[in-house]
């Protein structure tokens, strides 16, 4: 099985490429369309900001190349928000694969007890769909979130987790998936969700 990580700059495909190495699968790193097409499952990994990242993507053609592929994809934070239609975040337009939009989370003090910070960094818990990404996973099973931004929820959200509000936590679209959250530094429960989506 060959399964690829998209390199383009933004993202920490090494700790992805480690994970997958702790189910004893070795991943390809690259940015080679070639490579890309002909991989059985492809996960494109992401932190940083939302434009340079598509910037990156489009000048070698990975954005085209990402629309048309029909094996199973993955999406993981950055990586999954760049599959949206309109993002907040330097105001661009996504790649549109999913059909909804990312918005940026409000900082603010209500009271003293009362605070929300951003980023949304550290462990919380999701609301799972049914969904073959989520097979054998304890119910509210907690993950690990860095992030300033979100997906809105709607009809290809197969997970939220509320932080200010409920966020897409994970979508899905055909054979296009998305992780808000990171599995790669979830523990056993992001291994389980990586060895899920190996498995699709």
């Amino acid at each position: 099985m060959k399964v690829v990580i998209i390199d383009y700059g933004a993202g920490n495909t090494q700790s992805v490429l480690y994970a997958l190495k702790r189910l004893n699968i070795e991943g390809v790193i690259t940015n080679q369309a070639d490579e890309i097409l002909d991989a059985d499952k492809v996960i494109l990994p992401g932190v940083g900001h939302a434009k340079p990242a598509l910037t990156a993507l489009k000048s070698n053609g990975i954005d085209k190349v990402i629309s048309g592929l029909n094996q199973p994809f993955l999406g993981i934070c950055l990586g999954m928000q760049l599959l949206c239609k309109e993002i907040a975040e330097g105001t661009v337009d996504g790649l549109g694969i999913f059909d909804n939009n990312v918005y940026q989370f409000e900082s603010k003090q209500e009271d003293r007890t009362n605070k929300i910070k951003v980023p949304h960094m550290g462990w919380n818990n999701l609301q799972l769909t049914s969904s073959p990404l989520f097979k054998d996973l304890a119910e509210d099973a907690f993950v690990y979130f860095v992030h300033s931004y979100y997906a809105e929820t709607n009809c290809e959200t197969i997970a939220t987790c509320h932080y200010e509000k409920s966020f897409s936590a994970a979508m899905q679209k055909d054979n296009f998936y998305g992780c808000q959250f990171h599995p790669e530094k979830s523990g056993e429960t992001g291994l389980k969700i990586l060895k899920n989506f190996i498995e699709l």
